[in-house]
């Protein structure tokens, strides 16, 4: 599994012209899943990204989690960070977790990452979005397993 975690003030998606869902000050996350990828590796991601220290604490250090600043977090699954360019311009999705397999894991990540105690908004698995977001810094974090 891959993510990008990016700090925002705030943050909204939308399918057809719709808004789906909504967040406040938090992170969102885009998260890739990888053919061969399970529920150990969702579990992973969802403790690292509650864990991230991105925030700033009262001294201007980033030392605070998303929870610590009772933040939010809008996932969105992105197989598109998969996409493996080496060999041309247009990229290949071969690594990427067929649907019928990332969608459970991606579900599973956001269910982890309640469990944390960590609130999770969704975007919608196979849909085209549109992402409103303010990033804040910007702060922009990747990830892999």
């Amino acid at each position: 599994m891959k993510f990008v975690a990016q700090r925002v003030l705030r943050a909204r998606l939308f399918v057809d012209g719709e808004l789906v869902s909504e967040i406040g000050r938090g992170l969102v996350v885009y998260l890739g899943v990888k053919a061969g990828d399970g529920g150990a590796q969702a579990q992973k991601c969802a403790e690292k990204i509650a864990a991230l220290r991105v925030f700033e604490d009262g001294a201007g250090k980033m030392n605070l989690s998303v929870k610590d600043v009772g933040g939010e977090v809008l996932l969105v699954s992105q197989f598109t960070l998969y996409g493996d360019c080496g060999r041309g311009n247009r990229p290949s999705f071969t690594d990427a977790a067929r649907p019928e397999v990332a969608r459970p894991l991606y579900e599973a990540a956001g269910r982890f990452l309640d469990g944390l105690g960590v609130p999770v908004k969704y975007g919608v698995f196979g849909a085209d979005m549109r992402i409103e977001q303010e990033n804040d810094g910007p702060v922009t974090i990747l990830y892999e397993i």
